[in-house]
């Protein structure tokens, strides 16, 4: 029989209560560099999708990505990524949780 390489996904966590100090804390971006994470002034949108892509990675590793998702869209942040999404990705996310719930924008943003 060979051996098949099989690549592993972190599987998410959500912390408990008994977890010390904040969620972010335990962040894998916390070892890279910010500017991963955050586009600069008049970058190229292949340069901008490159950078989105390897931040997302990041994130796809990452064992808070949901409690950091949840943060950026009840604060809302409006730059970077967060939690594996892009602004965008996450003003789409707020746009559905307001039709499903019918609750205006900062309602949805507090309810989360």
């Amino acid at each position: 029989m060979r051996d098949v390489p099989t690549t592993a996904v972190p599987r998410q966590r959500t912390r408990t209560p008994d977890d010390d100090g904040p969620w972010h804390v335990d962040a894998a971006c916390r070892r890279d560099e910010a500017g991963l994470f955050f586009a600069p002034s008049k970058e190229p949108t292949a340069d901008r999708l490159s950078r989105e892509a390897a931040a997302k990675r990041v994130c796809a590793r990452c064992p808070v990505m949901l409690e950091c998702r949840e943060h950026a869209l009840l604060q809302p942040e409006p730059y970077g990524v967060w939690g594996g999404l892009t602004a965008a990705e996450r003003r789409v996310v707020l746009s559905r949780r307001r039709r499903r719930t019918g609750a205006p924008a900062a309602d949805v943003a507090q309810a989360g």
